[in-house]
């Protein structure tokens, strides 16, 4: 019931609501979900390799090694969550 809640008020706008307005929110939508998903995905892939490399220190080289990996691949997620968010905000896509 309180999603209900939250969501009446924006139900309410985009109702009266141009293209050009919901093209902004449907920016903001994937910029932040391209943000913090990827900043979830950072902050685990940091927590994992310092428990990894406090149970194992021997295998530091290892852990360093796929953390740059993972570094990469959250990386490369949030890019292209920023570059279709700018195609949406710029009515490309």
């Amino acid at each position: 019931m309180e999603i209900l809640a939250v969501l009446q008020p924006l139900i309410v706008l985009l109702q009266g609501a141009s293209a050009e307005g919901l093209r902004l929110v449907g920016f903001g939508f994937a910029v932040g979900t391209a943000v913090l998903g990827s900043g979830i995905g950072m902050g685990y892939l940091f927590g994992q390799t310092i428990a990894s490399i406090h149970r194992q220190p021997e295998a530091l080289q290892v852990s360093q090694t796929w953390l740059f990996v993972g570094i990469g691949l959250v990386e490369a997620q949030a890019l292209f969550g920023l570059a279709f968010a700018l195609l949406i905000g710029l009515g490309i896509f």
